[in-house]
């Protein structure tokens, strides 16, 4: 069993939807995000997903735009992406740890390489954006028979046509995007997402997480009653941004997630 699997498991066995928490790798500098990074599990993240910076990430709003500058600047690679993931695993085994970006970065690294790398330092998964089902052979099916998980997504706009092919070949969760658009903006109301997890129940048994445009607690216990994860990035990554330290940017993620898990985790209960 995966860890993502494992992950899913036990927290349903609880009764309860996933944290699943979104930085990026190397913002607002090396040490600063591996602290971050260590400190989320404790502060209530039960999945992290770690951004893999590209000069140009089009899927994504200001806030995550702004951290993948913030972080390149600061210097950060895919290899130091994948050595921090590493760092990580000397004291954490039971986190799931899910990539997330564009091919680019990785195409230049050398799809063999970076699979390797990926199972060798611990990785669950991959989300890549910019790869639809159509060009699995690039990086899914090397990446899944090396045992990590490639997790799609899915939008509003994804019709009952595309869906199965869309979810063929999707292993770990489905990551639906609630908003048709770039990360951070508007949010869903209760009632669409429902409906379009219920469409998606259909298709597949692998567990669903919401994410786009969740930023309070409210709004994570909201969907924490109707999915199995509840995704939130563009918030947490708008902490290190107003932050006036690598200090107050560790403290202020951490506070935020913690309230987010506390919104979870009371979600479902009666």
């Amino acid at each position: 069993m995966s860890r993502l699997e494992q992950r899913f498991a036990e927290l349903k066995t609880e009764g309860r939807a996933a944290l699943v928490t979104f930085v990026t790798a190397g913002d607002p500098g090396y040490d600063a995000s591996l602290a971050i990074l260590k400190g989320l599990p404790a502060a209530g993240a039960d999945v992290i997903e770690l951004g893999m910076p590209f000069t140009d990430p089009m899927a994504d709003g200001v806030a995550i735009q702004l951290a993948t500058l913030r972080a390149l600047d600061a210097g950060q690679t895919l290899a130091k992406t994948l050595k921090m993931v590493g760092e990580f695993r000397v004291n954490d085994q039971t986190t799931p740890i899910v990539l997330m970006g564009y091919y680019n970065p990785i195409h230049r690294f050398g799809v063999e390489a970076f699979v390797a790398q990926a199972k060798e330092v611990g990785v669950d998964g991959l989300i890549i954006v910019d790869l639809p089902p159509e060009h699995d052979t690039e990086l899914a099916t090397p990446a899944q028979a090396a045992g990590i998980d490639f997790i799609r997504l899915t939008t509003p706009t994804t019709d009952d046509a595309r869906l199965p092919r869309v979810l063929e070949r999707s292993s770990g969760f489905v990551y639906y995007v609630s908003v048709a658009g770039v990360t951070g903006a508007g949010s869903a109301t209760s009632d669409q997402v429902k409906t379009a997890i219920e469409r998606l129940r259909r298709h597949t048994d692998l567990p669903i997480s919401v994410g786009f445009g969740i930023r309070t607690p409210e709004q994570a216990a909201a969907i924490a009653r109707l999915a199995d994860g509840v995704v939130v990035g563009s918030a947490l990554v708008d902490k290190i941004a107003t932050a006036a330290s690598p200090k107050q940017a560790i403290d202020d993620v951490l506070s935020l997630c913690s309230a987010l898990a506390e919104g979870v985790r009371k979600a479902r209960v009666k």
